[in-house]
Parts: C-alpha cells; sequence; structure tokens
C-alpha cells in the first residue's frame, strides 16, 4: 500500500479537511482547521505531498517523525496543524484497512462514553441565562464562557461583579462552569478576578494569562485552589513540558488539529497523566477534530472532559458540525456524554460529495479584531 494522493478542502465556516487515498483505493480523513490561516496550512501540504506521495501510509509514526524533523524548522502552529490533519487521516485510513477503530490499535477502550461541555455566549446574566438552559435542554451538565472583556492593568473590584453575575446565572441554571479568560487579563486584574471567582466552585479557569507569561502563571496557581487550565496554543509535547515541570497547570487542552495529530496529543496526554494532570481537549472545530478527540478519550485514563461546538453559536458562524457527516448520532451527546465511536477508523462516516461542493467556494475566514474604549487593540 503507498500513498497515491493527498488532497486539502476548505470547508465553511473555517475548517480545513484532508483527504489521504492509497493506489489501492483506500481513502483516510482528517482535519487541520487553523483558524483564521487556512491558506497557511494549505501551502504546507506541498512539502508534505512532495515528502510522503508513494509512501507505506501504515508507517504513522516514522511518517511523523519524517515530517516533524525532516524538514528542519519544527513546530509552530502552521506546520503542527497541517502534520496533525495528514495524521489523523493515516489513521482513519488504516482502521478503515485493518476494521479497527484507532483507539483500539492505540491500547484499546478505557470508557465507553466522555462528559462533554458547549460554550454560551452572553454579555448580561440574563442572556446567559438563557443560553445555559438552551444547553440544559440538549442534554449538557456543563458549560464553558468567557470570563470578561479584557481588563486594562490597573482597576476596581466592581469590575468584578458582572463576571460573577454571570456565572452565576449559568450555575442557577444547572450548570457545572469553565470560565475561559483567553489571555485577556492583565497580571495585576487576573489574580484579582481569580481569587474572586474561587468561592464559586468553577471547573476550570482557561488560560487567566498566556502561556508565554509562565512566572505569571506560577503567581496564580500559588494564589487560588481553582483548576488551571491552558494548551490550546501550545503544539507538542516540548511545548508542555516546561508547564508540568512548573506545576502551573491542572488541566491540559491540547487541540488535536494544531498539536501534530491523533498519536502525539496520546503522548502529551501520558505526560500529563505522570504529573497527576488531566485532559480536556480543546476543539471549537469541525467533526473529524472531534472525532480525532473521541479517539483519545477512548484510550485515555486521564481525559475528563470535551469540548464540542456544537449548534449555532460564534465559534461556527451558523454552520453546525454535523453538516459534513452522514452518521450525526456518532457525534451527537447523549444526556451530556458522547459516545465513544465504533466505527473503524475515525468512527464517522463524510460526507464527500458534500465536503468537495463546500470547497469550491473556499472561505476566507479571519478573526474578529476589537477594540477598547481607548482604541487599543483587545485580545480575542
Amino acid at each position: 500500500m503507498k500513498i497515491g494522493r493527498i488532497e486539502t478542502f476548505t470547508v465553511p465556516p473555517r475548517w480545513l479537511f484532508v483527504r489521504v487515498e492509497s493506489d489501492d483505493g483506500a481513502v483516510g480523513w482528517g482535519e487541520a482547521s487553523l483558524e483564521g490561516h487556512a491558506e497557511a496550512v494549505d501551502g504546507a501540504f506541498e512539502a508534505l505531498r512532495d515528502r510522503f506521495i508513494g509512501h507505506d501510509p501504515r508507517r504513522i509514526e516514522d511518517i511523523w517523525q519524517v515530517a516533524y524533523r525532516g524538514g528542519f524548522y519544527r513546530g509552530g502552529p502552521v506546520l503542527m496543524s497541517a502534520l496533525a490533519g495528514l495524521e489523523q487521516a493515516l489513521w482513519d485510513l488504516k482502521g478503515k484497512a485493518l476494521g479497527l477503530p484507532a483507539w483500539e490499535m492505540l491500547g484499546g477502550r478505557v470508557r465507553d462514553t466522555i462528559r462533554a461541555y458547549a460554550w454560551i455566549g452572553g454579555d448580561r446574566p440574563h442572556e446567559i441565562a438563557e443560553a445555559a438552559k438552551g444547553r440544559r435542554d440538549q442534554g449538557f451538565s456543563a458549560v464553558k464562557m468567557n470570563a470578561t472583556a479584557e481588563l486594562d492593568w490597573i482597576g476596581t473590584p466592581k469590575l468584578f461583579d458582572e463576571v460573577v453575575k454571570r456565572v452565576e446565572a449559568a450555575q442557577d441554571a444547572g450548570m457545572d462552569v469553565g470560565l475561559d479568560f483567553h489571555g485577556r487579563v492583565h497580571r495585576p486584574m487576573a489574580k484579582q478576578l481569580a481569587k474572586v471567582l474561587e468561592p464559586l466552585g468553577l471547573l476550570f479557569i482557561e488560560e487567566p494569562l498566556l502561556s508565554d507569561n509562565p512566572e505569571g502563571l506560577r503567581q496564580i496557581a500559588d494564589l487560588v485552589s481553582t483548576p488551571i487550565a491552558l494548551g490550546e496554543r501550545l503544539y507538542s509535547r516540548w511545548d508542555f513540558k516546561p508547564f508540568f515541570e512548573a506545576g502551573v497547570v491542572d488541566i491540559i487542552q491540547p487541540d488535536l488539529s494544531h498539536a501534530g495529530g491523533i498519536l502525539e496529543c496520546r503522548k502529551i496526554a501520558a505526560m500529563a497523566e505522570a504529573y497527576d494532570v488531566a485532559v480536556a481537549p480543546h476543539c471549537p472545530l469541525g467533526p473529524l477534530a472531534l472525532a480525532s478527540c473521541l479517539q483519545l478519550a477512548a484510550c485515555t485514563p486521564n481525559v475528563a472532559i470535551q469540548e464540542i461546538s456544537l449548534g449555532i453559536h460564534y465559534n461556527t458562524g451558523g454552520h453546525d458540525l454535523l453538516n459534513f457527516v452522514v452518521d450525526k448520532d456518532v457525534l451527537t451527546p447523549v444526556d451530556g456524554y458522547l459516545p465513544i465511536p465504533e466505527k473503524p477508523g475515525l468512527g464517522i462516516t463524510i460526507d464527500e460529495a458534500a465536503v468537495r461542493a463546500a470547497d469550491k467556494d473556499r472561505h476566507r475566514w479571519r478573526n474578529p479584531v476589537w477594540r477598547l474604549p481607548d482604541g487599543s487593540f483587545a485580545e480575542w
């Protein structure tokens, strides 16, 4: 068996799908979505095609090592997202060829389902309450929401009152809540806000500071007992290593479409397990990214919860991740839990005709840009 073709497809609202076909007609799908940078990742596939057309697709670890190390320059979101999408597609192809789910080839199943959470939005407590009730009606028992708009370097505790009210509105609707700071809050204010939120019993605070500020994260970790989550902007086991060693993270959130794919994230999770750190994969993306996450959840003991981009909200711009999946029930939560896919490969069947039709428009999605009242740039 040899790799005969590697195709990429831009799929709205902001996804990049990968299709690998062997010379004997076997097909595997993966997702290399990197929000706002689809063209850059697509360009990275030129080198991957030159390198791996004609290569045995079953030698997944060898392909990964050559792709990562063979180009001399390595790492970073673009190259690792391209590698992730290729690697996922190889697991899908190999699993279908052998009649096995990827999780079966990675050690076998440790669970039957995984708890899931969905994002909610809203600026006011009543908006948050309604959004939380909507997720509850879908069967979820946990949600994630933004903590706040970007806070300045200095301020007063009055700025935190609205944050607390918004969290309490979701909790009053029966939800466990994770709060995403998005690295928006400068360290002096982040320390105060983390302390104010501690009595609320959050699932986690995510990116209370950006991961390029580990010394500040150390201060927050020493200040509060609320679990600290981060990792969507880290792209390999080497990126995660210093955070484990520093003891500043309780839950890691690698993105399987950014951090090198399924096996690399399995290795990251094994490192986390040695430090008693949980895993909650980042996934505001499409169906192939989510299916890959479920393969990881199936065979990884310290995966605790899974993000899912379900339904119409800002993450998908009105496009449901199920639009391109034939067997939609495989990625549909039941009572707040996602089932582990049983079918070979990634466990889902992609509607190839719909993907090819969507690719004709070739989306040009870009991250929105916000500014503060004084006109300065605000974090995402």
